[in-house]
C-alpha cells in the first residue's frame, strides 16, 4: 500500500503554500524532502499525518493510529524521564502489557537510551532527545513514519545513530517520509523531493535529480555575479540558466545533489521574476 499526497494544495490565511503537490512512499521505502526555509517542507509532512488540511487535492496516510510523527522539535516531555515518556505515549496508542515491555527493550537498546532511562528529557543532550522523539514516534510500530529534520543541530555522532534508526524503520517495512537539510541523508533515500516556494521542483532518485538539473554549472563564479553563485568550501560554483552559453573558459561541472538543488532554486526564481 503505497501512502502520499497527490494534487496537494494547502491554504493559509489565503495563501496558497502548497502547490500541486505529489509524494508517493511505499512501504520500506525512505523519500526525503529537501529545501530552503520556507519552502514548505513542514507543511507537506504536517499535511500527510492529517495536521493540515488540503485545500485541493489528496492526502493517503493509514491513520492516526498506525502513524508515526515526530516534529522538528521532539516532542518530548522535559519533566518525564525516558520511561515515563514512553509510558505516556505507548498508552496512547493502547501499547501495553508484554508488547510495550518488548517494544521498550528494542527502543532503548536501538537508540542507546538504556542507561538513560530514569533521567529526565531535560536533562539529554540534543541528541538523546532527537532519538528519544524517534523511540516515541515508532513505539505503536507506524505503517508510515513521518519525520520532520531529526538530524538537524546534533552532533556527528547522534546524526549517524538517527539515520541508522531510520534505515533500520525502511528495512522492517515501514514506509518513511523525513525532510532534511543534509543533502548527504537525502542521497541515500529511495527518492528526493526538492520543494521551493511551496511547489515540487524536482523529484525522483538522487541520480535522476542530479541529472534533471536546469542550465550549466560551472566551477567558479567568475563572470557569473553573486546572485548566481555559491560556496562549495573553499571555492564557488556559478550557474548559467538554459538556453545561455557559459562565460568563454569557464570550468563545467557535472553537478550534484547540492548544485542541483540549488540550480533549481535559482531556476524558479528567474522564472518567477
Amino acid at each position: 500500500m503505497s501512502w502520499g499526497a497527490s494534487g496537494l494544495d494547502v491554504t493559509f490565511g489565503g495563501r496558497r503554500v502548497l502547490h500541486q503537490v505529489d509524494l508517493h512512499v511505499d512501504p520500506g521505502q525512505v523519500v526525503a524532502v529537501v529545501g530552503g526555509d520556507g519552502a514548505g517542507k513542514t507543511t507537506l509532512l504536517r499535511a500527510l499525518v492529517g495536521g493540515a488540511r488540503p485545500s485541493a487535492g489528496s492526502v493517503r496516510n493509514p491513520g492516526r493510529d498506525r502513524t508515526g510523527f515526530m516534529p522538528a522539535n521532539a516532542s518530548t516531555w522535559a519533566d518525564l524521564s525516558v520511561d515515563e515518556n514512553i509510558d505516556f505515549v505507548a498508552s496512547a496508542y493502547g501499547v501495553r502489557g508484554t508488547d510495550l515491555a518488548q517494544r521498550r527493550a528494542e527502543l532503548l537498546t536501538a537508540t542507546g537510551l538504556m542507561q538513560a532511562r530514569g533521567r529526565t528529557s531535560a536533562q539529554l543532550s540534543g541528541g538523546m532527545r532527537q532519538k528519544l522523539g524517534f523511540a516515541l514516534a515508532s513505539i505503536h510500530r507506524p505503517e508510515l513514519l513521518v519525520l520532520d529534520e531529526p538530524t538537524t543541530g546534533v552532533d556527528p555522532v547522534s546524526r549517524v545513530e538517527l539515520w541508522r534508526l531510520v534505515s533500520a524503520a525502511a528495512a522492517a517495512g515501514t514506509a518513511v517520509v523525513m525532510a532534511t537539510t543534509y543533502l548527504d541523508e537525502a542521497e541515500r533515500a529511495a527518492v528526493v523531493i526538492v520543494l521551493s516556494q511551496g511547489r515540487v521542483l524536482l523529484s525522483g532518485p538522487a541520480a535522476d535529480v542530479v541529472r534533471q538539473a536546469p542550465g550549466t554549472v560551472l566551477a567558479s563564479a567568475d563572470g557569473i555575479g553573486p546572485d548566481r553563485s555559491w560556496r562549495r568550501g573553499h571555492e564557488r560554483h556559478g550557474w548559467v540558466p538554459p538556453g545561455q552559453d557559459p562565460p568563454a573558459g569557464a570550468l563545467v561541472l557535472v553537478p550534484d545533489l547540492e548544485d542541483a538543488v540549488i540550480a533549481a532554486t535559482l531556476q524558479q526564481e528567474a522564472t518567477d521574476v
